[in-house]
This record gives structure tokens, sequence and C-alpha cells, in this order.
């Protein structure tokens, strides 16, 4: 159990150093909020080692201390809404055991965008930014593929003793 805590804490710390390391990143391809989602393999391999329960306690710590220590409010309100989307589709695909870890990943990376999109049209109260939909849905994919990529490589490279469910 104590060993199970310990990762746990490896594996959010490493989740918010990838949240700041995003969060400097100039990439924008030109699309408001599109990044790669790096926090997001952290959460993925996290779901494969311990299951749903560790792995949401584990993203939502994430979000909130990413949001405390990088963001403001409104990003908060947008990181929350992806994670929690992000987080049902992960989690529910994981479990119908129908796809692969990249597949999870990419289902994530989609789910991701479509609550962040739909907490934005919450918030500036106009559906026109839906416009953006399919670009953003596509930049899911890409940042699901890489990033489900390097959790499966992380998975596969683990110390044998580290659990795994």
């Amino acid at each position: 159990m104590k060993r199970k805590t310990a990762v746990l804490g490896m594996l959010a710390a490493a989740a918010l150093l990838l949240s700041y390391v995003e969060s400097i990143l100039p990439l924008t391809p030109g699309i408001p909020g599109v990044k790669l989602g790096l926090p997001n393999l952290i959460v993925v391999l996290c779901l494969y080692l311990y299951g749903w329960k560790e792995a949401l306690l584990m993203n939502l710590a994430r979000v909130l201390l990413s949001s405390f220590l990088f963001g403001n409010l409104y990003g908060m309100l947008y990181s929350l809404c992806g994670a929690l989307f992000s987080f049902a589709a992960m989690g529910l695909s994981k479990r119908s055991q129908r796809f692969s870890m990249v597949g999870v990943s990419v289902l994530g990376g989609v789910f991701h965008n479509i609550g962040q999109l739909l907490a934005a049209i919450f918030v500036v109260q106009t559906i026109q930014i839906g416009y953006y939909l399919p670009w953003l849905l596509i930049a899911g994919c890409l940042a699901g593929i890489f990033n489900g990529i390097c959790a499966r490589t992380a998975l596969n490279h683990l110390p044998a003793d580290i659990e795994k469910k």
C-alpha cells in the first residue's frame, strides 16, 4: 500500500510537471486552446496501472493544483470540463476492452476538446465557437495518438515490481 501511494504521488507530480511544461510551450497552431495534452499520458498510464478510481483522483488533483499554480479561474473551468469528459470516455472505452491503449488515449484527447468547447460555449454564451470543433477533433486525435504511444511505451518499460492492474 505504501508503495502504491508513493507511485501515485510520483505520477501526480509527473502530471503536474508536464502541465507546467505545456503551459510554457509556445505551441499554438492558430487554433485557440490546442495543446499536446501531455499530462494526459500520465492519466492513461495511471488508468492502466491502478484503475479508474486512482486515475480519477490523480487527474483531479493535477487539474486543481496546476490551475492554482499556473492558471486562473477560467482555465480551471476549461481544464476541469476537459478532464472530466476525457476521463469518462477513457474509463468507459478501457472498460469495454475494445480499444488499445492508444485508442483509449485518442478518445481521451477528442473528448477533452469537446468538454472544453462546451465550457467555452457556456462561458461566452454563443454556439458560434462550435465551428472550431472539426479542428479540435483533429488535434485531439493527433495528441491522443502521441500520448497513447508514449504511455504504452512507458508502461512496457516500467519495472516488474510496479503494481499493474
